[in-house]
C-alpha cells in the first residue's frame, strides 16, 4: 500500500511559479508511475503529468504542456510539479496518485493510490 501527501499549494499571482511535492510511503513507490491531477470547483477532475516509474518517459495535458514539469526522486520517494507562468484558471485543488503499474498512465481509472490534495489559487 502506497500513502501520499501532498504539499507546496498557496496563494500565487499570475505569472508566478509553484513546485508541488508529493511524499509517499510504502515500499512500492519506486515501482510505480506516478501521476498529477488537479479539480477545480464545479468541474471534472484533470489529468495534468505522468512519470514512468524510472522517469524514462513523462507526459503532460495540453492545458499545462510547456509550462509545468514534472520529476521525481525514488530515494525520497517523492514526486515533483513543477507549475511556471501560473494563470487563474489554474486554482484548483491539486492532486498526485500512484498507479498501479510502471507504465505513464494519463487516466484516472490507473491510478490506486491518491492524496487528500492541497489547494492552489492564482489571483492578483
Amino acid at each position: 500500500q502506497v500513502q501520499l501527501v501532498e504539499s507546496g499549494g498557496g496563494l500565487v499571482q499570475p505569472g508566478g511559479s509553484l513546485r508541488l511535492s508529493c511524499a509517499a510511503s510504502g515500499r512500492t513507490f519506486s515501482n510505480s508511475a506516478m501521476g498529477w491531477f488537479r479539480q477545480a470547483p464545479g468541474k471534472e477532475r484533470e489529468f495534468l503529468s505522468t512519470i514512468s516509474w524510472d522517469s524514462a518517459a513523462a507526459f503532460y495535458g495540453a492545458s499545462v504542456r510547456g509550462r509545468f514539469t514534472i520529476s521525481r526522486d525514488n530515494r525520497e520517494n517523492t514526486v515533483y510539479l513543477q507549475m511556471d507562468s501560473l494563470k487563474p484558471e489554474d486554482t484548483a485543488v491539486y492532486y498526485c496518485a500512484a498507479s498501479k503499474g510502471k507504465i505513464a498512465a494519463t487516466i484516472e481509472t490507473a491510478y490506486l493510490y491518491w492524496g487528500p490534495g492541497t489547494q492552489v489559487t492564482v489571483s492578483s
